[in-house]
This record gives C-alpha cells, structure tokens and sequence, in this order.
C-alpha cells in the first residue's frame, strides 16, 4: 500500500487539513491520563510547522450523544499539545462554521489551531456530504495521521477527503509506520510467524483466525475465546464466558487449522473475579462451579517456548483478566515473551493496540518490542483486509 506521505507535500504557507486520534482517557477533573497518541502524532505535526504550513487538527474523543457535550472536549489536548510543542494552538469552540473559517482565514505560516470534537455532530459518523464539505474547504492539504479511526468512513476521514480531489491528500508518519508493521506481517512475513489471539469473543477475531490460518505458522489462543473451543473439543466451561452459538464455527476453524491453532492446556479458574479471588488451576475440563479467567502455568510455559522460535510475532488480545491481580500471570508471561523474542532472536513484534497495548505498558515492556499499534480495531481489520477504503483514496 504505496502511499506518498506529508514529507511529499510542500506545505509552505498551505492550509493543512489533517485528521489526528486525540480520543485519550480523561480522568474526572478532565485531567489526560496517557498521552501517547497526541505524543505519536508530534512527528506528523512537527513536520508540518517547522515547514511554514499551517496546521489544522481534527479529531473525535469519546462518544458524546448527539450534541455538545463539556466532558468530551478536546481543549485539555489543546492546552497539552501546546506544552509539548512550546507553542500556542488555538482552540476552537465548534469544527465547522463560520468562526472556524475566520480563525483559520487568520491563520499564519507555523500556526497550530484545533478544532472541537467531530462528533459533537452526528453528520461526522454518517458521513454527511454538506458536513464533509464544510470541513474540506478549510484545507489546501489533507493529511490522515489517525490509524486508530482509518477503519471507519467518517466525514473527517472519507467525505473530506474525497471532495479535496486535486489537491494534495496524503498519510502522516504514524499511519505510514502502522502500514509498514502490518502490511509486512501479512503480505511478507519472516518465519516463523506465530500470532496470539485473545479476548472474549471468538466473534471479534473469526475473520482474522480465517486469515491467519493461511498465513502464520501457529496461532496460539487464550482469553474467553479458548472456552468456545474448549466446547467445540466437547470439554465442559463451568460458568466460563462463552459464545455457544459459535461452536460449530470453532469446530470448523480447528478443523480446518490441522495442529496449527493451539490451545490451552490448563485453567486459572476461581468462582469470582475480584483481586483476592482464590484461584486453582484446572487441567482439561472446569469445573461447574467455577470459571475461565487465565490461561494456566503450563499453557503459559508453552506459549513461551512457541514465542521464542518465532521471527515475526502479532499480538491481539490478552490471555486472561490482567486488570485483576490473580488472573494477570498468564497475559505477563506472553508479554515478557514478546519483549525477550525481539531482543534474542531479533524477532519483528506488533502488538495489535487496544487491551494488548494497555497490558504491554502496564508490565513495562512497550519500548521492548518492535511496534505497538495506535488501533485494536483498526489493525485486526487491518490484519482482515489488507487495506482501508480511507487510505485508498489518497495519492
């Protein structure tokens, strides 16, 4: 997926219409918990300052019902993004309308301004032609840096886009190192490439088990999903999380993997999920008054072993509850096995955003391997598709 990128474009006294994910947790005094997709996004920005254009910042945060609403607003990313930059960015108070085009009309080469949530209008998810006009008119360049929303044909991400034909509509830094991490593993992958795949639901990841099994070595399972297949080899789940409408398609899916797919062994199982929970380990079936919450110490002694052969690894999904104390062994273990692959066995590591990105940071070991995706969603359909109809559509 050959794309040109901003450092293509010159942007010199341009209008830079560019599309960023600032959707970042906020605590309850409106305070960012954890910067780092503002702080991914600076090489995108600071490419495009430092070289006199003037910077026009979009995003979403959160999911604001159907209007204006003050706990979803983008002004704390403002005020952060100006102290990492040590620059004012100017906010403003909607993303479309008159007052936008004034501020921008005033705009100076090396300006920064941020528009207000997208979604505060509901036009932006239903891709609304008059909306998305609105937006592609404040822009001489389109720029999408946001791998986290590139899976979704919004106003800011399609419609803009699609009515900036003729000028120059590009990929920033992030997105352009997102392509190349995955595009690799899927199109070219280094043997042996072994994907982990974990999670609740069998559902979320039917598509990418599918197209994985024609294109990685070994597909080690965890998370709830492993209990519809444990179901599917007509072992009992106790009170384990299941989808029992998906078990002939994992009957299918095993079926169709040869020894390929790989599951677990053993159980961390305990009758409640809390921090103090008792737990034991379980071999084979679970009990009927117990439940699935990790993958055992044997299972984790295989996955690593499995790991530890690989040249190319994906990660999407953790193998248990690591938020609670007792079930985070098993998700640790993987983790640690990533991070040790990619130092001994110069190993390529994705780790496919979303739960898997938070558990590598909680254990410290994001700077360890080789990428950590921006998007959960956004690269398991990826890892799907092979592409995205938004970034089809640029030069």
């Amino acid at each position: 997926m050959a794309k040109k990128t901003v450092a293509d474009v010159d942007v010199k006294g341009k209008k830079v219409l560019m599309r960023v994910d600032f959707n970042v947790p906020l605590d309850k005094e409106l305070k960012i918990t954890d910067d780092r997709r503002i702080v991914q996004a600076l090489p995108t920005i600071r490419n495009v300052i430092d070289r006199g254009g003037r910077l026009i910042l979009m995003s979403h945060l959160g999911r604001p019902k159907g209007g204006p609403d003050p706990k979803y607003s983008l002004k704390p990313c403002a005020d952060h993004l100006s102290n990492l930059l040590g620059k004012p960015v100017t906010f403003t108070a909607d993303c479309i309308g008159v007052d936008v085009e004034q501020t921008v009309g005033k705009m100076q080469d090396g300006d920064v301004v941020l528009l207000e949530n997208l979604r505060f209008h509901p036009q932006e998810e239903k891709n609304d032609p008059h909306f998305a006009q609105q937006l592609a008119k404040l822009g001489d360049v389109y720029v999408n840096d946001a791998f986290g929303t590139a899976h979704r044909e919004h106003a800011s991400t399609f419609g803009a886009p699609q009515l900036m034909q003729g000028k120059p509509r590009v990929i920033g830094f992030l997105i352009q190192k997102e392509l190349k991490f995955l595009g690799d593993a899927i199109s070219n992958p280094v043997r042996p490439f072994v994907a982990i795949l974990g999670g609740a639901k069998v559902s979320d990841k039917i598509l990418v088990i599918e197209q994985l099994l024609d294109k990685a070595d070994t597909l080690l399972i965890g998370g709830a999903m492993a209990y519809t297949f444990f179901l599917a080899q007509g072992k009992e789940v106790g009170k384990s999380l299941v989808e029992r409408d998906k078990v002939d398609l994992a009957r299918d899916l095993l079926k169709k993997s040869g020894s390929k797919i790989r599951l677990p062994v053993d159980t961390v199982v305990s009758d409640q999920m809390t921090d103090d929970a008792v737990t034991s380990v379980v071999q084979g079936s679970i009990p009927a008054d117990q439940e699935g919450f990790d993958i055992g110490p044997k299972t984790s002694a295989l996955y690593t072993e499995e790991i530890a052969r690989a040249k190319t690894v994906i990660w999407n999904g953790p193998m248990g509850v690591f938020e609670k104390k007792p079930f985070q062994a098993g998700t640790r273990s993987v983790a640690q096995a990533v991070a040790d692959v990619t130092r001994s066995n110069q190993a390529t590591t994705i780790i496919g955003g979303g739960d898997s990105a938070a558990a590598i940071e909680v254990f410290g070991l994001a700077d360890q391997v080789s990428h950590v995706s921006t998007g959960g969603g956004a690269s398991l359909e990826f890892l799907e598709k092979g592409h995205f109809a938004t970034l089809d559509i640029l030069d």
